[in-house]
């Protein structure tokens, strides 16, 4: 086990420090929360930097880093909808789309990958992860906001903004889900090997 493969590792417990932080009632806790979660952000990019630099870039980090930002990214979503900083009514079937969506083109690079086809991430698939991002990072820091400094007209724009982040993560999501469906669907019928 290399160091880029344990900083890719790294995210997966780093979720549970982060919403464990976020149930902790002590003032500043949500703010070491957002710390956290910009720790993990740093980690999906030095671990691909160290495995470039070093020359041990390898088939199993990129899957285990696609996997694990998945499983960041995701695992977070659903803690914010299950804490009730994304509104249910409206947030579950936002994030059931995104979950739906993600298993999808998961299935398809691996359909992809037996038959030897590399499926390059498409401009619609970075934008749809930016958003994701930028989603939950602004929900956090606005309860960070709102519990560790008391500025809760602040906390409320920016949880506002991450719900308008959500919503277009969740449009781009549906859009880039069917772009790579559109372009690669021979692979799941069998007509590209």
């Amino acid at each position: 086990m290399n160091l880029p493969n344990i900083l890719t590792f790294s995210r997966v417990p780093l979720v549970f420090v982060i919403v464990g932080l976020l149930y902790l009632p002590l003032t500043g806790a949500a703010t070491l929360a957002w710390i956290c979660f910009v720790l993990g952000g740093l980690t999906d990019w030095l671990d691909g930097y160290l495995a470039r630099k070093q020359g041990i870039v390898s088939d199993f980090g990129k899957l285990m880093d696609a996997l694990t930002d998945k499983i960041f990214i995701l695992g977070l979503l659903i803690s914010l909808l299950v804490m009730d900083m994304i509104p249910v009514s409206w947030g579950l079937p936002c994030l059931l789309l995104i979950l739906s969506r993600e298993f999808l083109i998961t299935g398809l690079r691996l359909v992809a990958a037996n038959a030897g086809v590399v499926l390059a991430a498409e401009q619609s698939g970075k934008l749809k992860t930016v958003s994701q991002i930028l989603a939950v990072g602004l929900l956090l820091i606005s309860k960070a906001f709102e519990l560790d400094f008391g500025l809760l007209w602040l906390a409320c724009t920016i949880s506002k903004l991450g719900l308008a982040f959500f919503v277009l993560a969740t449009v781009l999501t549906v859009y880039s889900g069917a772009s790579y469906l559109r372009t690669h669907w021979g692979l799941f019928t069998g007509q590209i090997k």
